[in-house]
């Protein structure tokens, strides 16, 4: 006799709950036209930043690559030149890959780097149609001028 109350009542808590959320407006977004806005804090897309002279931040001393966890991030350093200065730094990074097929999005990357090259936005729409696409080249990751990942390139780390 105890059980059947117990599911009788636990049938009527099932009812209300289902009645309080029936007459509320839905949350649903429509997606492609609007898209949400996400939190300042929220990880997404990775950049390679530039200084304001228009010069990379990335020094190639990979410490990105050796604190990712999924092994997903590639840096072949290189020694600038006096002819050639592509950072402040005495080497550059000549090849930098990331697998975002691999890619957790922790952001031990971002927190690891000691010029903040390497930065994680708010883009989130990172679909491809082969594994090729997502693998992300330098040029596919450095900003094309200094600001346009969303950081102030005058500041510094």
């Amino acid at each position: 006799m105890k059980n059947k109350i117990v599911q009788v009542l636990s049938m009527f808590w099932g009812l209300i709950v289902v009645l309080k959320h029936a007459f509320r407006r839905p949350v649903t977004v429509q997606y492609p036209e609007v898209k949400r806005k996400l939190p300042k804090r929220s990880r997404g897309r990775h950049y390679l930043t530039k200084w304001n002279d228009g010069k990379e931040r990335c020094v190639g001393c990979e410490l990105c690559a050796i604190v990712c966890p999924s092994l997903a991030i590639y840096v072949k350093p290189a020694a600038n030149t006096p002819e050639e200065m592509h950072s402040h730094g005495e080497r550059y990074a000549s090849d930098f890959q990331i697998n975002m097929l691999r890619c957790i999005f922790c952001g031990y990357c971002e927190e690891a780097c000691p010029t903040g090259a390497i930065i994680l936005g708010n883009d989130y729409e990172l679909a491809g149609y082969d594994r090729e696409s997502l693998i992300y080249t330098k040029e596919m990751l450095t900003e094309k001028n200094p600001g346009d990942s969303g950081r102030d390139p005058n500041r510094e780390i």
